[in-house]
């Protein structure tokens, strides 16, 4: 298992307002706790001994939310980035201060998850990529149309799971020397991720069908994941699988 993650709390989440008002996205609380309390704790229960924050909008929140919890036992560093410089800017700093292991992994602070995050570093290992992209199906939240040949409507379907649809999950395991393909500023996803696929520097990690995730972006998505506890679960239930319930 590696020793460090690098994440992205940077964010406002003005889609999350009134619950960010006056706190960056990281703080906001679900399920009684901020998010980046239920990252934290993902992440040491998998082993993760190190942890690079990067921080930009209202960063004193976290800094003094961290200080006050002894930062949960983990070895915690704080790099500081820009909203303007956005993602890249954001890994390329945490990065280039703070890691110095050659495989880490690297995250946004909004993912909920019971992914089992050594299966990702398993295939890291074995493919040895820059990149190692955790996938999971794409939860259609609108009706999927039965449009037949004849032209007509034979039926819908609701909260349809596409699972020929990946969507990244935005927790990936990197190499160290994504250093090199990082712009000062920009968005990872199109700056790195979409040159870096076409030299098939990327590998795939799809997620079981006992691992789930959803990304918190507003406030439908916070009563979801309240609705959904076996994200938030560490140990893989005894029970039978719970679907998940998108609102």
């Amino acid at each position: 298992m590696f020793q460090t993650a690098v994440i992205i709390a940077g964010g406002q989440g003005s889609r999350l307002k009134p619950l960010s008002n006056n706190k960056p996205k990281a703080m906001v609380v679900v399920n009684g706790q901020p998010m980046l309390y239920w990252t934290l704790r993902w992440l040491k229960h998998h082993g993760v001994k190190n942890v690079v924050l990067g921080v930009a909008y209202k960063k004193e929140k976290i800094i003094n939310y961290l200080k006050a919890n002894k930062n949960f036992g983990l070895n915690v560093h704080i790099s500081v980035h820009t909203l303007d410089g956005g993602t890249a800017q954001g890994f390329k700093l945490a990065i280039s201060r703070f890691v110095t292991d050659e495989n880490f992994i690297a995250m946004n602070c909004d993912e909920m998850t019971n992914l089992h995050l050594p299966n990702v570093v398993k295939v890291h290992q074995k493919k040895q990529p820059l990149v190692t992209m955790a996938l999971a199906p794409f939860y259609c939240r609108f009706s999927v149309v039965d449009a037949r040949k004849d032209g007509i409507v034979h039926g819908f379907k609701y909260g349809h799971m596409l699972p020929d649809v990946p969507v990244s999950i935005g927790i990936y395991c990197f190499s160290r020397e994504i250093l090199k393909h990082i712009p000062d500023t920009g968005s990872i996803e199109h700056a790195v991720f979409t040159p870096l696929s076409k030299k098939k520097k990327i590998a795939a990690y799809h997620l079981t069908p006992d691992e789930q995730w959803l990304s918190v972006n507003d406030i439908k998505n916070v009563r979801e994941v309240e609705e959904n506890p076996q994200l938030l679960e560490l140990k893989k239930s005894a029970g039978p699988k719970r679907a998940l319930k998108i609102l």
